[in-house]
């Protein structure tokens, strides 16, 4: 595989603030790539200076084989941005939107081709709205594919979609890698992270704090497998008295989880200590870590905090 991407000592401050700070990575030819992090974290800041929308304080990027301090309009001319809100002019028909952002470059696909892609050619004289959230996402994306690009940027793609219109941009997205386009994505959805991915780059505090693809990121953990119930008042002083048979327990409001080696026997005593105790669990699961996990044994914390 070939770099497509390679950003190094990349950093933006604000004022006193280090957005970003200096984080360096490589994206591959034909590969989804996926940033995710918490709010605050420096992903939309490092998508800007990548797209060429911020300028950076310091580093270097090199696109496409040409190296830059500031992406150029050359390096535009062969990307694709999918921003989280378009901004789209509501009056506008599907197919005047596409034809206006087909405008904005040297080459371009045809409109016709580019409705078929993603799925809109019966919505082309719709206006944008009275378009669903799936259908304008998918004409977004559209926008973002109309002069063919080799590197295309998605910033949360599937927020506040349904899950049957979240499923057709991951097909929209699948069909891209491919045709041998090469995806930088964020989102907000670890299942989406962990489906899509091919490697995944965790950030916090504008630094890089993980990064692998799911598989590595997950068998980083160990082999620890989850129990997972709800508990109608959680007592985290009585849920300490199963810490000899758990590696690590963890209380969310109601949800409680219990990291154990061994299975069995943490289980016995689950079920011993809910007689003794009287405490009911509810909803009991057990699944093996996945990048949810992942992400909050690095960061501490959920991904929309």
């Amino acid at each position: 595989m070939t770099q497509v991407m390679h950003v190094r000592g990349l950093a933006k401050r604000y004022g006193d603030v280090r957005a970003v700070d200096g984080i360096s990575f490589e994206v591959q030819h034909a590969s989804l790539f996926t940033i995710l992090g918490p709010n605050g974290a420096g992903k939309t800041t490092t998508l800007e200076m990548l797209e060429g929308i911020r300028e950076p304080d310091a580093g270097e990027i090199t696109i496409l084989g040409e190296r830059m301090r500031r992406v150029t309009r050359a390096a535009k001319q062969r990307m694709g941005v999918l921003l989280q809100d378009g901004g789209f002019e509501p009056h506008l028909k599907v197919k005047e939107v596409l034809q206006l952002f087909a405008s904005f470059f040297d080459h371009a696909v045809s409109i016709a081709e580019i409705l078929e892609r993603v799925s809109m050619t019966d919505k082309a004289g719709a206006q944008v709205r009275t378009l669903s959230g799936g259908q304008r996402q998918r004409m977004a994306i559209g926008a973002a594919l109309v002069n063919d690009p080799d590197l295309v940027f998605l910033d949360e793609p599937t927020t506040g979609l349904d899950p049957q219109a979240r499923r057709n941009i991951w097909d929209i997205v699948a069909n891209l890698k491919s045709r041998g386009k090469t995806l930088l994505l964020t989102t907000h959805y670890m299942e989406e992270a962990e489906t899509l991915s091919d490697h995944v780059c965790i950030m916090d505090h504008g630094k890089i704090i993980a990064e692998g693809s799911p598989l590595e990121l997950t068998a980083g953990l160990g082999e620890e497998t989850l129990i997972e119930f709800r508990l109608d008042d959680p007592d985290t002083q009585t849920l300490r008295q199963l810490e000899p048979c758990c590696k690590q327990i963890r209380v969310s409001g109601s949800q409680a989880t219990l990291e154990t080696l061994d299975l069995r026997e943490t289980m016995a005593r689950l079920l011993d200590w809910s007689e003794q105790t009287s405490e009911e669990f509810h909803d009991l699961r057990i699944r093996q870590p996945n990048l949810e996990d992942v992400f909050l044994a690095f960061t501490g914390r959920k991904l929309r905090e």
